[in-house]
């Protein structure tokens, strides 16, 4: 369980670090067209070969790590913060709020995940800011439910009654009584869908509604590496490796967290 965690923690940093000091990891200009370089093999100057335009791969897939960490942490960080919001409301408050909200949230749920964003961008235009804006529009409703769930237990329970009777106010007693409580089930989550939300905007850079060129992008890179999957490999290995690395790394992460929350499998691992 715990090698698990430390697995998963060790793959988010990795990237995390790759992230943050892209300009200083990478070889050459990840912008930098030279067609006398196009299509190279892997060398010592290139140590993951050129893509069509001549471009270092290597550069190109580091840089693409900040450009699809930095997305995916906006689109969970900003449907944590709607998604608990509207929960907490809708649980607290119950009656005709709970019913409006709750409504809102299963008619969003009622798309199949990809349709509603590809819907979205398709009025807003290509854009990775319009793919971040569609994907917190259609996910927090996750959040919410699971919020939810967690309040409407909690707000009956007798120290948050004998908080009530004392005077605490809804703000003072959800933010110290009931919030605090209800975390940890959508702290796993989040590492979950921080590994979705990855493939998701891979996906629709991949069909060209996200990133647009000359910007690196994981999914973009795929696409443009689709014309040469037969007589370039590396175009598309690579990117699609960074891929992986990534959701396993979360998914490694969220399942030990997962296990390491749970009463039960925690007291079996101590035994």
């Amino acid at each position: 369980m715990l090698k698990t965690i430390w697995l998963g923690i060790a793959f988010i940093v990795l990237l995390v670090f790759l992230a943050s000091v892209a300009p200083l990891l990478t070889p050459a200009d990840p912008f930098q067209v030279d067609m006398k370089e196009r299509l190279q093999g892997i060398s010592w100057q290139h140590p993951m070969g050129t893509d069509q335009l001549g471009r270092d791969l290597l550069s190109r897939v580091i840089y693409a790590t900040r450009t699809s960490i930095t997305a995916s942490f906006s689109v969970v960080l900003a449907c944590l913060a709607i998604g608990t919001v509207v929960g907490a409301v809708a649980g607290y408050y119950g009656g005709i709020i709970d019913e409006l909200l709750m409504r809102l949230v299963d008619v969003v749920m009622a798309f199949p995940s990809f349709i509603l964003p590809i819907a979205i961008t398709g009025i807003l235009g290509p854009s990775l800011a319009n793919i971040i804006l569609a994907l917190i529009l259609t996910s927090w409703v996750g959040y919410a439910r699971m919020v939810r769930s967690s309040v409407l237990v909690l707000k009956n329970l007798p120290y948050v009654e004998a908080a009530r009777a004392m005077g605490f106010s809804t703000w003072e007693i959800m933010k110290d009584h009931i919030l605090p409580n209800a975390v940890h089930p959508v702290i796993v989550y989040t590492t979950f869908k921080a590994g979705h939300t990855i493939l998701a905007i891979c996906g629709l850079s991949f069909i060209g509604l996200g990133a647009q060129p000359p910007t690196p992008e994981w999914g973009s890179m795929l696409n443009e590496a689709s014309s040469f999957m037969g007589s370039v490999p590396h175009l598309f290995i690579f990117p699609g490796l960074m891929i992986m690395i990534t959701v396993l790394g979360f998914n490694l992460f969220g399942d030990g967290l997962r296990d390491f929350m749970d009463p039960r499998l925690r007291k079996e691992f101590e035994l």
